[in-house]
């Protein structure tokens, strides 16, 4: 927020703390997740509650995230002006958008069954699916109110940011993790080793979607009192509608919504066909966290602050520091996703035991969520990959491109999806995900190619194809030292096996690590002081 006696953070100061607290928020996130692998496992309470939380869900992330549109058009408009001018359009942006979400909940609540249908039609063909079915519209009611919270929250959190504020926004997803936790808990108390029963499902569906709820709450609340306490507006409403900076605020807000709104509709679809696999559900949102925890930490660490360097390098006269820059943004990004993914794959067993097979969630959810974790160990390269190349092109004004590519992908999305589980199984919703971002980001790197006049593609593509070698041989390296391990151990305990585990990750990164440093790559140099300067804060 502009104001004269404000010293502006410095951008590795703001992206040390987006790190840090998306750092707290994800290991509390991967707690949650464990204490409800360990409550229900695979069972009808965390199917119904993924299909459930779907809408209300996708709401949440679009409309309240951190660089969603209600977050970019708020900080683009609100950073620009004095708190005088700013307090009445937050407050008028803050009635405008209530109103109209308050609209949208109570037709969630009215409309839950044919909705919960829409997600997911595969449900009512069996006597277990018409069990998740009725769980899930008792859960999508309950939840429905995250509609609204969603726009408030993405509104308080552009708000504080305007006015350099980046800590409590970014942490406050914990509170959704300690709500559900706390529910967790007394559901446990109530029902001590009952909790597992398939009996109490619908009661522990319920304790997961008023969990859920709460932690919305929580997260609006907290923003709510540090607007106060700033000065940054209140609740009161307003309905100064013809105020220039609504307009501003919408001419953002409208695009970036509907285009953010895409890659969201892949999620739909794939639980669309996960609908007709009985656990799918549960499983690739065990799965999902996985690869979403260090992936998310990374990229915050790493490439946030490349992004700004592409807009301050639009201009054609700048173009060839420009590929210097994007090469550097995605060779970080094979250095860090590629090992990783690799040993996402070896050792993927391992990893969904240690990190969730107790009490509810037994040997064989861990086979099926393994499976899916191997798929999702695939993608991580391309997945990040593609969202360096589509940063690229908004810093250069341009849109249009991702956006029409988002488009295809939302038809090719749904044509794999509909091959590959046929072919794979489960496993197969994942690798159409990862084919169509594969298929994605080599056409932006066609379309880049044209609109900067030319990129260096055997420059660009020669070290990415040894990283991804090294990280092969990488992952078959942590595997051996795994089954070696194994070997000697006819029933390894907990302990064991987590020691099992970080010595076989040890040796596949520590053989990846003692040969990148002698490939000569400058970008390692980079990576290396970054990881180091972060593992110092």
């Amino acid at each position: 927020m502009a104001e004269p006696n404000k010293t502006a953070r410095s951008l590795a100061s703001i992206a040390g703390i987006v790190a840090a607290a998306t750092l707290i928020s994800k290991v509390f996130g991967l707690i949650r997740q464990q204490a409800i692998a360990a409550a229900f496992g695979v069972g009808p309470a965390v199917d119904a509650y993924n299909y459930a939380y779907v809408i209300p869900g996708f709401l949440l992330v679009l409309l309240g995230g951190i660089n969603g549109p209600f977050h970019s058009a708020i900080v683009s408009v609100v950073a620009k002006r004095d708190k005088k001018d700013a307090v009445p359009l937050i407050e008028t942006m803050t009635t405008l958008v209530g109103g109209v979400l308050l609209l949208v909940t109570i037709a969630l609540v009215i409309f839950a069954s044919p909705l919960v249908d829409l997600v997911a039609p595969g449900l009512s063909g069996t006597e277990v699916g018409q069990q998740i079915r009725e769980i899930a519209i008792d859960q999508f009611r309950i939840m429905a109110p995250m509609a609204l919270l969603a726009g408030l929250i993405g509104i308080g959190f552009g708000t504080l940011n305007a006015a350099d504020m980046y800590w409590l926004p970014s942490i406050s997803p914990l509170f959704s993790s300690v709500a559900l936790l706390g529910g967790l808990g007394f559901l446990a108390l109530y029902l001590g080793e009952n909790i597992t029963d398939p009996r109490y499902a619908t009661l522990g569906g319920m304790v997961l979607a008023w969990g859920t709820l709460l932690g919305a709450v929580l997260q609006w609340l907290v923003q709510v009192v540090v607007q106060w306490r700033e000065g940054l507006g209140t609740l009161r409403l307003r309905f100064e509608f013809w105020r220039p900076g609504v307009r501003e605020v919408m001419k953002v807000m409208g695009p970036a919504t509907f285009s953010s709104g895409m890659m969201q509709i892949n999620v739909y679809t794939d639980l669309w066909f996960a609908s007709f696999i009985p656990q799918t559900a549960s499983a690739l949102g065990y799965a999902g966290l996985l690869v979403q925890t260090p992936l998310g930490i990374l990229s915050n660490a790493i490439l946030v602050p490349m992004l700004p360097i592409f807009s301050r390098l639009s201009d054609p006269q700048h173009w060839g520091e420009l590929k210097l820059r994007i090469r550097q943004g995605l060779i970080l990004t094979a250095l860090s996703m590629l090992p990783l993914g690799a040993l996402m794959v070896a050792l993927a067993m391992p990893i969904v035991q240690v990190v969730y097979e107790r009490y509810a969630f037994d040997r064989a959810a861990s086979e099926f969520v393994a499976a899916i974790l191997m798929a999702y160990g695939l993608g991580m390269f391309v997945y990040l990959g593609r969202d360096v190349l589509v940063r690229v092109f908004y810093a250069l004004g341009d849109g249009d491109t991702p956006f029409r590519v988002s488009m295809v992908n939302i038809f090719l999305n749904a044509l794999l999806d509909y091959l590959f589980i046929n072919w794979f199984g489960a496993p197969g919703l994942v690798l159409a995900t990862v084919g169509v971002n594969i298929i994605s980001m080599v056409a932006l790197l066609v379309l880049l190619d044209r609109k900067i006049n030319g990129i260096p593609w055997r420059e660009w593509a020669t070290p990415v194809v040894w990283l991804t070698l090294l990280s092969v041989v990488s992952g078959f390296a942590g595997w051996g030292a795994f089954a070696l391990m194994q070997r000697s151990v006819v029933e390894p305990g907990f302990l064991l096996l987590l020691l099992e585990l970080a010595i076989a990750g040890f040796v596949g990164l520590g053989l990846f690590g003692l040969v990148v440093t002698r490939m000569g790559l400058p970008e390692v140099d980079l990576f290396v002081r970054r990881i180091r300067q972060k593992l110092g804060r």
